[in-house]
């Protein structure tokens, strides 16, 4: 035996990754007070050891991290996040996309959340209603903390809680409306006093279909997209000061506007602006845009930017229940179809020709940008109370059905059927070989999973286990395109150095934040359908994830919080994450070629 120290958990014989890229090494790793203490080749004395975990034949990784959730709401009243917890996700980041919930109450709250992200308004309205207790951004921190934090917490705050907290959401969200010099040094204090206190920057977005729930702003668009270039340059000042990062959707629609936000990120006689842009996607609707995204970051970065773009490393599969899904927000008709409230009005307008020969007229423009590729051939139904159409996309119905447009097939069944109709269809990322290119482009970080929202529509928590599966599945077929060592620093130190954030590492002294997988079970159960409820939105079902014989244990801090298929006790009912302050100080600490030469 080389050691008789006593530590609370032993992992045995795994192959072990650090998070470095470097390579792996069959290693068994003690844990004690949290942190990694021991990484050795030899055995270690196990008899005073509480727990102990037999990874032989297993990886042994880094908790991974998730980049881009919407977990701002669910946090204050389901704060074990356990859906990201049971895939290896031991850090998640929160505020996306301009939304956080710092300084907007509960109404504005529901009004911003509820539409774009897909969660019930009434929901969010509660959740902030009854939980918040925080003025700024230092007291956010002290109650997330108060609460049994499952994962790990980072977060941006968002543009638009800043500016509707400021100006009023009606006025916020008002093209002719400017913020006040009083109300523009205001937005800048509430940012200042965040990045001080340790947020990792600001979100903010210029995407135009994301619209708003509620009565008085209904269907206005996001209050950041009303931001002019003079109050986005004084907020960008003071993340390119202190060195935070700019997270930001571009109005896909302005080509420039794509360009200008790549771009802002050069530094020249400045600092430059860490920027993490939405989104690298092989979408269906412009399969050529994706070969510019490379090139683009690349030159930027050459230019002395640093720039990234944020990318989905699996197939992005959405499902609808009727017409109530995201990407109809992107055109006319479907917009006003989502603006209606009222079935027995929306019905009617979905009745009338008038409005099917517009939306006709949508689906078949074949020029501009777009998210979906609008073929509702490639829609294949999966639920319905009739029978007959399960398993065709609406195309087929339409044939059937005399030849009917498929909008007018998608329509009639919708009015037939509501929500009780239930959809399917890949939007992008369905070309093997694109994903294999964009998994190994260097301005490409691996995020967008939007864990917390739309929560009948998409299921990415385990993301980072099919991109790992992706990687061994090539290996075994002779045609490898990344090392697995690799993938797993793009899931996890890269990620955690990129946004200064103490995770995405397992070396001796780190933060024990461990995942074992088994590779054997990296199989077809990551595809798989699946729901849960979700008891803090009423039980609310939501898809899910479930490969729960994939992942063999998850340690936050050293603490086991899944484990044997299932999630332990201590999930909901003890803290086991933190609060990550970003530009923590980073170690300087042995690489694992060292390790494996000092240790083993």
């Amino acid at each position: 035996m080389s050691s008789t120290v006593s530590y609370d958990t032993i992992i045995r014989n795994g192959r072990w990754f650090d998070g470095t890229g470097a390579p792996s090494a069959v290693r068994t790793i003690a844990i004690k007070d949290g942190h990694v203490a021991a990484i050795t080749e030899d055995d270690l004395a196990e008899a005073d050891c509480e727990h102990v975990i037999d990874a032989s034949g297993k990886w042994v990784l880094p908790g991974m991290l998730d980049i881009h959730t919407h977990y701002d709401v669910e946090v204050l009243g389901g704060p074990s996040l356990s859906e990201s917890l049971r895939h290896g996700v031991t850090t998640v980041l929160l505020g996306s996309c301009s939304l956080s919930t710092v300084y907007v109450d509960g109404g504005d709250a529901g009004d911003i959340f509820g539409r774009v992200e897909a969660i019930p308004r009434q929901h969010v309205v509660a959740a902030i209603e009854q939980h918040k207790t925080w003025r700024n951004g230092e007291e956010y921190i002290a109650a997330l903390e108060d609460r049994p934090l499952g994962p790990n917490v980072a977060a941006f705050i968002g543009h638009s809680d800043m500016r509707a907290a400021v100006m009023g959401l009606d006025r916020a969200t008002r093209s002719e409306e400017r913020p006040t010099k009083a109300e523009q040094a205001q937005m800048e204090r509430m940012l200042t006093e965040a990045l001080r206190a340790g947020f990792v920057g600001m979100s903010s977005q210029q995407l135009l279909f994301d619209k708003l729930d509620g009565e008085v702003c209904r269907s206005r668009t996001l209050p950041s997209t009303y931001a002019k270039p003079r109050e986005l340059r004084r907020l960008k000042a003071l993340l390119r000061r202190a060195g935070r990062v700019l997270q930001s959707g571009p109005d896909i629609e302005n080509p420039f506007d794509i360009g200008s936000q790549a771009f802002q990120s050069l530094g020249i006689i400045r600092n430059p602006l860490k920027t993490s842009l939405l989104s690298a996607a092989d979408v269906k609707s412009n399969p050529v845009a994706v070969k510019i995204l490379g090139p683009l970051a690349r030159l930027v970065n050459g230019l002395g930017g640093d720039f990234r773009w944020q990318h989905l490393p699996v197939p992005f599969e959405v499902y609808a229940d009727g017409i109530d899904l995201v990407i109809f927000e992107e055109f006319g008709a479907g917009a006003a179809a989502l603006h209606l409230r009222d079935e027995v009005e929306r019905n009617a307008m979905l009745r009338d020709e008038n409005y099917r020969r517009r939306f006709r007229r949508d689906y078949d423009a074949k020029f501009g940008m777009r998210v979906w590729h609008r073929d509702f051939f490639d829609a294949e139904i999966v639920d319905c109370p009739d029978a007959s159409v399960i398993g065709k996309s609406f195309g087929q119905v339409g044939q059937d059905r005399g030849g009917l447009h498929p909008v007018d097939a998608f329509l009639d069944l919708v009015l037939d059927h509501g929500a009780a109709l239930r959809w399917r269809t890949t939007i992008s990322n369905h070309r093997p070989e694109v994903l294999k290119a964009l998994a190994r482009d260097p301005g490409v970080q691996m995020g967008f999973s939007d864990a917390g929202a739309h929560l009948r529509n998409m299921a990415f928590y385990n993301m980072g286990l099919r991109l790992l599966r992706h990687v061994r599945d090539a290996h075994r077929a002779g045609k490898p395109f990344m090392s697995t060592e690799a993938a797993v620093h793009r899931l996890t130190g890269e990620l955690a150095d990129w946004y200064r954030i103490d995770a995405g590492h397992l070396r001796i002294g780190d933060r024990a934040d461990v995942v074992v997988i088994d590779p054997e079970r990296l199989d077809e159960s990551l595809d798989r359908y699946a729901e849960s409820p979700v008891e803090q939105y009423g039980g609310l079902p939501r898809m899910v994830n479930r490969n729960d014989d994939t992942v063999v244990a998850v340690l936050v801090g050293g603490r086991a919080v899944f484990r044997d298929g299932a999630l332990t006790d201590l999930v909901g009912t003890q803290r086991t994450g933190r609060f990550l302050r970003a530009a923590h100080r980073v170690r300087a600490l042995a690489s694992s070629s060292d390790v494996l030469t000092r240790v083993g």
